[in-house]
């Protein structure tokens, strides 16, 4: 989202997230004002419904009435939102409120496949026939092959069956990670709109002096936890011409560190109680609670 616009030579306006609890979410008032200001100049509208915690979900049925009063086209990253209903739903929801022109998603996130692909989807034939026409021609069939044999062995009934069982293991990692908190003095953020990530607070005066928080995901690591993203709400990265202050964390001024999980498609309940036990072996060795 932050290096596609500059690679295609346009001009990225960062709209900051507001914070709403604990959740981050989009600041549809300041879109609205960059329409208003740039008017035609605008391409378009990127928005995410799948991302990381604390951030949820854009407003994509906000965003996207905005698009259509103002005849801007509406882009949407939706990398792992296939696994996800709720996702899947504000897409729907959006493209009959208002213009949801094209949406991306991964197939390695929702399809259990090795990375290297994505989906091009949208709602107009016409939009999707236009971009069908720019491609080159020389890129690998393997995704396709991969997403074939992958569909052909799970089956329609197979799929669905681990739509279903990811909420299940949400839940329970949700639940998992509450009590482990409980022992520890953090908690879970409370982000009810994202329904694939959850973020588990790190603070720091909780933890031995001179232990870095970023060792927590090292030690997983190294433990083959992968997946585990700790935030440490300090820092900057420069991506082109945007510079992001807090690197990671979505936010100008998030008041707490974190470290992030995802209840993904073809995880199991078993895999949640293997990961929460290592985390908690982790926590246990650099806490001072």
């Amino acid at each position: 989202c932050v290096k596609s616009p500059q690679t295609a030579g346009c001009q990225l306006l960062v709209v900051e997230p507001v914070l709403e609890g604990d959740s981050l979410v989009t600041d549809v008032g300041r879109v609205e004002e960059l329409l208003d200001h740039h008017g035609d100049k605008v391409l378009c509208v990127m928005t995410t419904t799948s991302c990381f915690a604390p951030r949820t979900p854009d407003k994509l049925v906000q965003v996207a009435e905005l698009c259509k009063r103002y005849n801007t086209a509406h882009l949407v990253n939706n990398a792992y939102g296939i696994q996800c209903s709720r996702c899947m739903g504000l897409l729907n929801s959006a493209s009959l409120s208002g213009r949801v022109d094209l949406y991306v998603q991964s197939l390695d996130k929702n399809f259990l496949v090795p990375v290297g692909g994505s989906i091009v989807a949208g709602f107009s034939k016409e939009i999707i026939s236009s971009v069908s026409q720019t491609y080159p021609g020389r890129g690998s069939s393997s995704p396709v092959l991969d997403l074939f044999i992958t569909l052909l062995s799970m089956g329609k009934e197979g799929f669905f069956l681990l739509l279903s069982q990811r909420k299940k293991v949400y839940e329970r990692l949700k639940g998992k990670l509450q009590e482990l908190g409980s022992v520890y003095k953090e908690r879970v953020l409370d982000t009810p709109n994202n329904q694939i990530s959850l973020a588990f607070t790190l603070t720091p005066a909780n933890y031995k002096e001179g232990c870095k928080l970023t060792e927590i995901g090292s030690k997983l690591f190294t433990r083959n936890v992968t997946g585990a993203r700790v935030v440490t709400c300090s820092g900057s990265k420069t991506v082109g011409a945007v510079t992001l202050e807090r690197w990671g964390c979505h936010s100008n001024d998030y008041p707490s560190p974190y470290i992030t999980f995802a209840a993904g498609v073809g995880m199991t309940e078993g895999d949640v109680d293997i990961l929460v036990e290592k985390f908690g072996q982790v926590l246990a060795k650099m806490s001072v609670v």
